[in-house]
């Protein structure tokens, strides 16, 4: 299946529109979990229609909560001007997709990234690390909906080596796709179909 640009789609929009504004919240508040619970919402999107606005979103809200999550880079002198960017670069993107201005909203989440690459010395490279992290994770959960391990891997610009070896240790892999009812509970439910 090609890659679909899924913020052309009026649902789709308004649902990242609804996410993005429920992420600045969480950001605002310092919301790690919130933030974690809407990525995992857009991962389904991104699995589904293989679309790359909605894996960046995903990447994004998930690498800011790992961020959020560690205290310690607050303590960087670097921190409010980053936190100034990421707060800005999300109320744009949300004015962007309002106006259905597609590369406007791009733009704006771009500039996330962009901050954190202009970062110096250690906090840059904490970061840099984060959102790797955070696309190798989003990676797994698309793998786990079903789509090929190369396949995920050029979607999040990443190796099949990190995703095969992150699967590996996190036992994606090994999960049951489906629990089935024991035999002898299905033959018995058969036989009551055939008595009645």
């Amino acid at each position: 299946m090609p890659f679909t640009l899924m913020l052309e789609k009026e649902e789709e929009r308004r649902n990242i529109i609804d996410i993005l504004k429920k992420a600045k919240q969480a950001i605002a508040k310092g919301d790690v979990l919130t933030l974690k619970n809407l990525s995992s919402r857009t991962v389904h999107s991104a699995s589904i229609y293989k679309d790359p606005d909605s894996i960046a979103i995903a990447v994004v809200i998930y690498a800011l909560s790992k961020i959020l999550e560690r205290e310690k880079y607050r303590s960087y002198k670097e921190w409010p001007a980053l936190f100034r960017v990421i707060e800005e670069s999300i109320e744009k993107s949300i004015r962007a997709l309002e106006n259905k201005k597609i590369k406007e909203f791009r733009e704006a989440l771009s500039q996330i990234r962009k901050a954190v690459s202009s970062l110096s010395g250690h906090l840059r490279t904490y970061i840099l690390e984060v959102f790797r992290k955070a696309q190798v994770n989003k990676a797994s959960r698309i793998y786990e909906h079903g789509i090929s391990a190369s396949e995920t891997a050029k979607l999040l610009g990443i190796t099949r080596f990190e995703l095969a070896e992150y699967v590996g240790r996190t036992g994606i892999a090994d999960v049951a796709l489906s629990i089935t009812t024991p035999i002898k509970e299905r033959i018995k439910f058969a036989r009551k179909l055939f008595e009645e």
